[in-house]
């Protein structure tokens, strides 16, 4: 008689069913004595979680060290905001080129060996990104004199295309990094430490972003040419509208450390030996996908499309399923809006925290990664303790993360009142003589004072004058003399600076003493906010799993993901960019002409325009949830009725019983016989 078959082999009719597809070779031991590779196969699957578990880490370190660097792109490029949202948005484009191929073909392909390749392709984008400061050259317009160079260094080919090639190819590598990843642990962990294990790595990845933000932090302290300058000639520093960091250092640490996390994945196996008790934990639900395992392959080869056009008829009418749910189509309305405002915002906080408080840009990423992202880490983890602790249903969930949604929405609205005025420079917020006004003209930069001088206007070289008035340069000051050197210039017999000795120091003033009094109330507003939004985060996430029937969970968070990111990650931080760029007083200038980066922002307007927006997009969203809310009552009502009225069959016991079915019809008949006469109550305990 065929071991498949003997009867005390399993306490479950699914495992008798595994035997059958797998049998067991010499090398394990009997069931009576214990699988033997059950060690060797936790090793390799606790090998394989720390490995992925650094892959994440890595590639969330880059992606927030982009984010840092958006202020240090714009100046070291001179475009403007709207480009620097087109070079973010091109990581989700190069994501999406390819994470329908990745998906499919993925899961059938060595999956370890496939995060590797992703993981070098990230490496290699990141490399790439770097380039162009080893292309262009040193910076030459921060040096004392150097203004009105040539263009003769200056390439033809625009350099942040290189940016934007490489964050595609950062994307592209991303890609089979999560679904793949966590389908391989899914495969191989036990049940109940499968939850365990996949938490344990999106912890990993919140750390990212933390030391993302820090290092960003400290090259933005670094000059952009370090070692190859005398920092005593440079006449700026980190708050200077014109300092720019060491923005591609970062990029070659994090190039390394994400080549590094490749190594591990090319010693992984294929797939691992399947835990001899896994299918006895198997909920209803996941007994429904037993079809889709590698192990029984080829047993349902007859089942799956013989070509693309079929699979194509089945794929149609199940997307179709899918948005016919009123509540899961709700929900996926309002997440594209809620992380439209979401990613605009992250993406530009760094940013407004430089522009309207006159932080430096190494001082707003520190907080970033030290305060805000922490919040949201401690947020998360608490909704999801508090769902476990309270046992939150499906109604429940909906409700505690609109809740906390509301309340930090109207805690948001707190940020209007905490402004700042605009900084005092002549010919731009005020006029020669103090009075408060803009001005959106060259033309108002000229004075009775300085008109003699025939200055250049589209320079930005800003001084401080005795008067605590910033001129845009030494000569629309009506200086004529200097000495020192560096940051220790002075400007002497400056007919415009109407005070004290006519003088005037190198940089701008920093006066603004409301903005530096309302800053750390800021900052304890944003960490609160972030809390108590991050509150809803996993909640909400509970709520897109169970609204949808286990058969189109695989397809309801694939094309929820694709979604997003399409109508969300691309776009976002594209518009929020152009209308950021709305609110600018005076652009710079490249050195061969045309518009560079935008030097001084009109503060009340960049304000209203990016908490307006930001708000605006959560505005809408509210209505969408309150209308989602009444139908996802109706969706829960509907169901415990048709419970009722089916005596408590779901969709999950029908499946097993297909499943049931189909294997009795598959085995022979003298396995057929064994298999029928097989009663639970006789099974061998061990």
């Amino acid at each position: 008689m065929p071991r498949n078959c003997i009867r005390e082999t399993s306490p479950k009719e699914n495992e008798i069913f595994l035997w059958k597809m797998d049998p067991p070779n010499k090398e394990r031991r009997s069931l009576e004595n214990g699988p033997s590779s059950a060690r060797p196969c936790c090793s390799s699957l606790k090998m394989f979680l720390v490995a992925l578990s650094f892959a994440y880490f890595a590639k969330a370190l880059s992606g927030s060290y982009m984010k840092s660097t958006i202020t240090q792109l714009e100046r070291r490029f001179d475009i403007p905001s709207y480009l620097i949202g087109v070079i973010d948005g091109s990581f989700e484009i190069g994501n999406l080129l390819v994470i329908a191929f990745v998906s499919y073909f993925g899961a059938k392909l060595h999956r370890p060996k496939i995060i590797a390749i992703g993981c070098l392709l990230m490496s290699l984008g990141t490399f790439l990104i770097a380039l162009p400061h080893f292309i262009i050259g040193r910076r030459v317009s921060c040096f004392k004199g150097s203004h009105g160079s040539s263009c003769e260094h200056e390439s033809r080919l625009s350099m942040w295309i290189y940016v934007f090639l490489g964050n595609i190819l950062r994307g592209i590598g991303e890609t089979p990094v999560q679904p793949l990843g966590i389908s391989y642990i899914d495969d191989h962990a036990l049940e109940e430490n499968a939850a365990f294990y996949i938490g344990c790595v999106q912890t990993i990845s919140v750390i990212g972003p933390v030391f993302g933000y820090l290092l960003g932090s400290i090259c933005a302290k670094i000059y952009v040419d370090i070692g190859f300058v005398n920092m005593e000639s440079i006449s700026i520093t980190p708050g200077d509208a014109r300092w720019v960091g060491a923005w591609w250092l970062g990029y070659l640490i994090a190039g390394l450390i994400t080549l590094l996390s490749a190594v591990p994945f090319w010693f992984l196996p294929k797939s691992l030996p399947l835990p001899e008790r896994r299918l006895a934990k198997y909920s209803p639900e996941r007994t429904s996908f037993i079809k889709d395992s590698p192990l029984l392959e080829h047993k349902y080869q007859a089942d799956e499309p013989a070509n693309f056009l079929e699979m194509a008829k089945d794929f149609l009418p199940t997307l179709r399923s899918l948005l016919g749910n009123p509540v899961y189509s709700l929900y996926l309305c309002i997440t594209i809006i809620q992380f439209n405002s979401l990613i605009g915002m992250v993406t530009y906080k760094p940013k407004y925290i430089e522009q309207h408080y006159g932080q430096s840009a190494s001082k707003a990423n520190f907080l970033m990664g030290v305060i805000n992202i922490p919040a949201v880490a401690l947020g998360m983890f608490s909704g999801g303790v508090i769902m476990k602790k309270f046992k939150l249903s499906i109604m429940g969930a909906a409700k505690f993360a609109l809740g906390t949604s509301l309340l930090g929405y109207f805690l948001s609205l707190f940020f209007f009142a905490m402004g700042c005025e605009n900084a005092s420079v002549a010919g731009i917020t005020r006029s020669y003589n103090g009075t408060e006004s803009l001005y959106k003209e060259d033309k108002y930069l000229l004075a009775s004072c300085n008109t003699i001088c025939d200055c250049p206007r589209r320079n930005w070289d800003p001084v401080c004058g005795e008067n605590g008035l910033t001129y845009i340069s030494p000569c629309l000051a009506g200086c004529r003399t200097s000495h020192g050197s560096g940051m220790d210039t002075v400007f002497e017999q400056c007919s415009c600076v109407a005070v004290g000795n006519h003088t005037a120091s190198a940089g701008q003033c920093s006066n603004r003493d409301s903005c530096h009094r309302v800053f750390p109330y800021f900052l304890a507003l944003s960490v609160i906010t972030s809390f108590i939004i991050s509150l809803g985060g996993t909640p909400g996430y509970m709520l897109l799993i169970r609204c949808i029937r286990p058969q189109l969970k695989s397809l309801a968070l694939g094309f929820h993901t694709l979604t997003t990111r399409t109508l969300a990650g691309i776009p976002a931080p594209i518009y929020f960019g152009a209308i950021i760029d709305t609110t600018c007083l005076k652009w710079g200038q490249k050195k061969c002409g045309g518009r560079g980066a935008c030097r001084i922002y009109n503060t009340t307007a960049y304000r209203i325009a990016y908490l307006g927006l930001t708000l605006g997009l959560r505005t809408a969203s509210f209505f969408l949830c309150f209308l989602g809310l009444v139908v996802l009552r109706r969706h829960v009502r509907r169901q415990e009725r048709n419970t009722l009225a089916n005596g408590g069959t779901g969709a999950a016991a029908g499946e097993l019983q297909a499943l049931r079915k189909e294997e009795n019809n598959s085995c022979n008949s003298d396995q057929c016989r064994q298999t029928a006469d097989y009663d639970p109550e006789r099974e061998t305990r061990l």
